[in-house]
């Protein structure tokens, strides 16, 4: 244990299916053990879910990130109300991944806006907190109508590329939306920044129009929040190397790694994808120059610091 004990009375930290590695990461820096829990499915593939110790009174924390099959949507759920029915004192929902997080807005007639659906159900079914990591947009935190940690997996890619020592790199936004974070990560690294024009001609498609900056003869790291299909950074790579950098790193919080991702980042230029642990990643995804960082002890403070009714505020440094 780091840190600040945690109180030995009033913390029950448990597990949905869809990351119970991570859970088990956090568990440990804690130093306590995950409850407790039967998770299955009736005969008709409906989920089953009971806590099978006694949560009365306590302080949870229930740790399931939202990312697909819709079933870890559903099983967080059925935790939290299954929590609330049980009398729990307070319930946290820690979500180290907003699935849904990027049906934010309207952006087309007749379509839903996913993330807000996401948000009320979780408040509907019991929770008091929410604890995520790097959603796609801050402004989801306002989607929730309690109150919600939003915490930054950045330190602990910059622990990562500080250990590397890389010479005068340059930090690379994939896109303009992605350059708030760009620029924090160069001022914490000493790093200059550059942009990337890119344009989506449809979902999932993006090509790169320019970049600002400069990057011939540096080292690049590429760093956005989410790896989907990788057709952003795997052409962002390729143009960065039209334009002479050296060695291009690329770093993301949520490694979804859909449909060709692998084919498309093991043939590309990238010397090291580096991502988290806030999805569980199957072995079938996994390649040479995938790197995985935890968020575990990172998670666990934010937990320690919550029931001990302390700011977390400290994590964001």
């Amino acid at each position: 244990m780091d840190g600040l004990a945690v109180p030995s009375h009033g913390l029950k930290l448990l597990s949905g299916s869809a990351n119970r590695a991570l859970a088990e990461t956090i568990a440990t820096h804690l130093g306590v053990e995950i409850g407790k829990v039967s998770l299955g499915q009736f005969a008709d593939g409906e989920i089953s879910v009971r806590i099978d110790e006694n949560v009365r009174g306590l302080d949870i924390f229930i740790v399931q990130p939202t990312n697909p099959p819709a079933e870890n949507v559903l099983e967080l759920l059925l935790l939290i109300d299954a929590a609330r029915r049980a009398s729990a004192a307070r319930i946290t929902c820690v979500m180290p991944y907003y699935g849904y997080a990027r049906q934010d807005r309207k952006d087309q007639p007749r379509v839903p806006i996913g993330a807000k659906l996401m948000a009320n159900m979780i408040v509907s079914a019991g929770a008091d907190r929410v604890l995520g990591i790097d959603f796609h947009q801050h402004q989801l935190q306002g989607f929730f109508d309690i109150p919600v940690d939003h915490l930054y997996a950045m330190p602990v890619f910059v622990n990562h590329y500080r250990r590397k020592q890389l010479s005068d790199p340059v930090v690379v936004a994939p896109d303009v939306g992605s350059a708030k974070m760009a620029r924090g990560f160069a001022k914490r690294l000493n790093a200059s920044l550059a942009i990337i024009d890119k344009r989506r001609p449809a979902p999932n498609v993006s090509e790169v129009v320019n970049v600002v900056g400069e990057v011939e003869g540096h080292d690049c790291i590429l760093v956005d929040d989410m790896i989907d299909t990788a057709g952003t950074v795997s052409e962002a790579s390729r143009a960065l190397k039209e334009l002479g950098a050296r060695d291009i790193y690329c770093c993301a919080t949520h490694a979804l790694l859909s449909g060709p991702a692998k084919k498309r980042l093991c043939e590309s230029s990238i010397t090291e994808v580096a991502v988290t642990d806030t999805i569980a990643i199957p072995p079938e995804r996994c390649f040479s120059t995938l790197h995985v960082l935890s968020v575990g002890e990172l998670l666990s403070k934010a937990i320690r610091f919550t029931h001990s009714e302390q700011s977390v505020s400290s994590l964001f440094d």
